[in-house]
């Protein structure tokens, strides 16, 4: 699937590189500042850096347009962008760009009152770039010798730069080869894809082991988006592949800080009327629905939660942080809608009324027409606890993603052609999505496009606190199951924060709506006994914005006989479920009056559903029936203590939840 483009090549030779930045041939040895502190999030208590170029570019659209867009215009100059180091060329700069050696000097000289800033840098020049798109093909071509230019002539300066001592209080977070992996698990059946596919891996291993040593450096992997990955056919391979990566560098999987998603597309970071893809409509889940072809991920909220988990489970650590690109997802303006519509009956046409991602086809890419700004850049926007760490906009709003083939740009791509079509590769064809009248090159200013994403911006341009305030609500965390009878289900969640106060919940079953609440709790009443039910909760403000939907949880009901618990009980929530495999965690609660010496748990799987690993319990399987047993730093629970454990399981079909049965002595 392509992937979005930026900026047109220059050229540059070698040695004029490095007479302009000062470089020495060398650049093998250790950093000088190793005292500099490698944080987990280098996001949190530091500013973006405005790229001056940028800035200009903002600025003179805003002049030009006046007015009250041109205010609004005006406000999106404020917003840290990435620098685009997409040639060689473009280390040393140019008559119009600055050099990543005067970005450095510029990102010392924003330091304000000792608070660090962050410049975001992406490198992007791999030998035989962006194999399955036409408009951003590099300058290297994927051969040993491009691969030597890549290594000596891209990567070696670059690095040579960062690791100056003088810069080693500026937080570099490095954005590595977008597109890059992800066509190494999706389009090998592309022959340019699979000439590519090993120089892609080894620049990247290269990048890494280039920049990992500077300890100021933050290392991100392009990880594509809900719309390319979100297939549990695609996301399984692609965490083996991003693992395969991580042990190839010298330092392993600390080498890599973590992944980052939506990287100059459009896929919306929530939606907030589609919040569960199993959701049955005309009998058939909306998943199933011809926009999402059976991809359970609709969002990229969703998606890195989804590809965190199986991340981890590939080796990684716990502590890798996602990061969003949200400069163009924000899918504001009048067609985005504003409340559930129930009433269409089947999955095309609910999907249809209710999805805020208005694209005909989710593969389109090219300056895509009715987009709009996201969300702003910050830190932890879902709290301390997500494992997104930070919203980031690595694409400039109003830079172009590339042109499209004529006697004028021969080097264009169909796909930004607004009279063009495009293939599913299931024989349904779409509309490119294209911003109609125009023919920019990849990179240059897009004034037209600009004014859009600015006018369809989701938050609004300009909202301000109180009654105005456009922002929604932090995402409700820790959605927990905290009791069962035989008709009801008890929940609890943390509250959410916003500027202008949360004023309620509101708890779903399945997908329906079943109450609004404004505390923290909520008892589902009037359920049928030894039933699995699945919930999710929202966050309302005062304002009316409203937050994405919750992780969601499942609970069973007791069984009409009590369950088959004998001094203790177990709740069943699925952390993560990617359509072939889940991860999901158990808790035991002690229900005696006194302590308990042991516990096990057991339940039988409704499916084809098979474990393959656990933790903080002992598991075993015969057939369809689970048996999970405390360790010995578990076993042992006071009257009304809790523990917990989890495991990772595969199937194919349903994943219906199981009736747990608990027993302790």
């Amino acid at each position: 699937m392509p992937h979005p483009v930026l900026r047109r090549l220059g050229t540059a030779t070698a040695a004029a590189l490095l007479g302009a930045t000062g470089l020495l041939p060398s650049i093998g040895a250790t950093p000088a500042h190793a005292a500099t502190v490698h944080l987990t999030n280098p996001f949190v208590g530091a500013t973006g850096y405005l790229n001056p170029d940028y800035v200009a570019e903002v600025k003179a659209q805003a002049a030009a347009d006046g007015g009250t867009l041109g205010a609004l215009e005006a406000q999106v100059a404020t917003n840290p962008t990435a620098i685009w180091l997409d040639h060689i060329g473009a280390i040393a700069g140019d008559s119009t760009h600055l050099g990543l050696q005067a970005h450095l000097d510029r990102a010392l000289a924003q330091q304000q009152a000792g608070t660090p800033v962050v410049l975001q840098i992406v490198v992007y020049d791999l030998p035989g770039r962006d194999c399955a798109a036409l408009a951003s093909n590099g300058e290297i071509p994927a051969t040993a010798a491009g691969l030597t230019t890549y290594e000596s002539q891209y990567i070696d300066p670059i690095a040579a730069l960062l690791a100056n001592p003088k810069y080693a209080d500026v937080r570099v977070a490095a954005v590595i080869e977008p597109d890059s992996l992800p066509n190494t698990v999706t389009n090998q059946s592309k022959p340019a894809c699979a000439t590519a596919a090993p120089f892609y891996e080894t620049g990247v291993e290269y990048a890494l082991n280039k920049l990992h040593p500077i300890p100021n450096v933050y290392n991100y992997l392009d990880i594509g988006h809900a719309g390319w990955l979100g297939w549990s056919t695609n996301m399984v391979p692609a965490g083996q592949e991003y693992a395969k990566i991580a042990k190839a560098t010298t330092a392993g999987f600390a080498s890599i800080d973590g992944f980052i998603s939506d990287t100059a597309n459009t896929t919306p970071l929530s939606e907030p009327f589609l919040p569960d893809s199993g959701l049955t409509v005309g009998g058939q889940p909306l998943k199933s629905a011809n926009f999402y072809q059976y991809n359970p991920q609709f969002d990229e909220y969703h998606y890195d939660n989804a590809m965190y988990s199986t991340l981890v489970s590939n080796g990684f650590p716990s502590t890798i942080g996602m990061l969003v690109d949200t400069s163009r997802n924000g899918w504001g303006g009048s067609a985005r809608p504003t409340a559930l519509n129930s009433a269409p009956s089947t999955v095309d046409t609910y999907v249809a009324a209710n999805k805020v991602d208005q694209k005909h086809f989710r593969g389109s890419w090219c300056n895509i027409n009715g987009a709009g700004l996201g969300a702003r850049p910050q830190a932890q926007p879902y709290g301390a606890n997500s494992p997104i760490i930070a919203f980031l906009w690595v694409k400039p709003p109003g830079e172009s993603d590339g042109d499209y083939p004529t006697a004028a740009h021969p080097h264009g791509d169909p796909h930004c052609d607004p009279a063009g079509t495009q293939s599913d590769g299931n024989g349904n064809t779409y509309p490119t999505d294209a911003i109609p009248g125009y023919d920019v090159p990849a990179g240059q200013w897009f004034g037209a496009q600009f004014q859009q994403l600015v006018q369809n911006a989701y938050p609004p341009v300009g909202g301000s606190t109180g009654g105005g305030d456009t922002t929604a609500p932090s995402v409700p965390t820790g959605l927990a199951v905290t009791g069962t009878t035989t008709s009801s289900v008890s929940l609890s969640w943390t509250a959410s924060t916003d500027n202008v106060g949360v004023t309620g919940y509101t708890v779903y079953r399945g997908g329906a709506k079943v109450a609004t609440v404004t505390g923290t709790s909520y008892t589902d009443t009037g359920l049928t006994a030894a039933t699995a039910y699945q919930y999710t909760v929202t966050a309302q403000d005062a304002a009316g914005n409203v937050s994405a939907a919750s992780a969601a949880v499942t609970a069973t009901t007791a069984s009409s006989g009590g369950g088959g618990s004998s001094g203790c009980s177990a709740t069943y929530a699925v952390a993560n479920d990617w359509g072939s495999g889940f991860t999901a965690n158990v808790t035991v609660t002690n229900t005696r009056s006194a302590a308990t010496k042991s516990w096990t748990v057991t339940w039988k799987w409704g499916g084809n559903q098979q474990l393959t690993n656990s933790w903080n319990a002992t598991t075993s399987q015969s057939g369809a029936s689970v048996s999970a047993t405390g360790l010995s730093y578990n076993s042992t629970l006071a009257p009304g203590a809790t523990t917990s454990f989890g495991f990772q399981g595969s199937y194919s079909g349903a994943n219906p939840a199981p009736t747990l049965s608990c027993t302790a002595s």
